[in-house]
This record gives structure tokens, sequence and C-alpha cells, in this order.
């Protein structure tokens, strides 16, 4: 467990509050908001890096409503300035696996349960077209 300082909160807390304020001047301009996301891809380990790679070429050019934006220091995807759909890295979190998730912006309710993240170990053609037509679904 990680120990809090005389201030309250612990180095990861502190260094999550320093991330966001960063993140709230980058997202400033959409140019300046894709240049963050593509800085956070670069300094991902190398399998989820060719994955975020590619969701993110898949995202940016089929899904035109969207655009990139860093959500918490994770790769996101935004719509009127509100996330609507994300990648969590398995490094950033220490999981086993990387996630795609959707926030609650994202039209993707389906009756009474449904899920809004899936893991990811390998991003198969099957993969893509699933991901892209839950995306798609997302902003419809």
């Amino acid at each position: 467990m990680a120990q809090s300082t005389k201030s309250g909160f612990t180095a990861e807390e502190r260094a999550a509050m320093k991330e966001r304020a960063k993140e709230l001047k980058a997202n400033a301009s959409k140019e300046e908001s894709a240049k963050e996301v593509l800085s956070k891809i670069e300094a991902m380990d190398d399998d989820d890096r060719a994955i975020a790679e590619r969701l993110h070429e898949l995202i940016t050019s089929s899904v035109t409503e969207l655009y990139p934006k860093t959500y918490y220091g994770m790769v996101g995807y935004a719509r009127d300035g509100k996330i609507v759909c994300f990648f969590q890295d398995a490094k950033k979190f220490g999981t086993r696996y990387c996630t795609f998730g959707f926030n609650d912006t994202a039209a993707i309710d389906d009756g009474t349960l449904w899920p809004t993240s899936y893991a990811i170990t390998k991003l198969t053609a099957a993969n893509e077209r699933a991901i892209l037509a839950l995306v798609k679904k997302a902003v419809s």
C-alpha cells in the first residue's frame, strides 16, 4: 500500500494530479491533444503499443466524429469534449492485459446489462471489426 505524505496524498495520487493538469493544458486544442495521445502510445510496451497504434488508426480513419484526447493518462477518443471510448495499457495499472472501454456517453446500451470494457490479448481482424462496430454504435 502506498504511503501518504503530510499533504494527505500518496506519491501516486500527486503524480496523477500533475498528469491530469498537464492533460487539461494539452487538451486545450485538438492538435495538441492528438500529439499527447501519440506520445502516450509511443511510451507503451511493445505489445500494447502495437494494439494501441492499430486501434488509433482504425478509429481516427473510420469514426470521424471522434478525435483523440488523453483521459487520465490513457488514450481516449472524444466527441464534443467528452470521452466516448478509451484504451488502457496493461502497464499503466499493473494488469495482465490491456483493455478497451467505453464511458457512459457511449450509446452501447443493450437491455439491462452490457459490457463497458474488453480485455485484449491479441488484435485479430475479427476483433478489429467487432471493436470498430462497437465504436460506431457508441457514436450513433
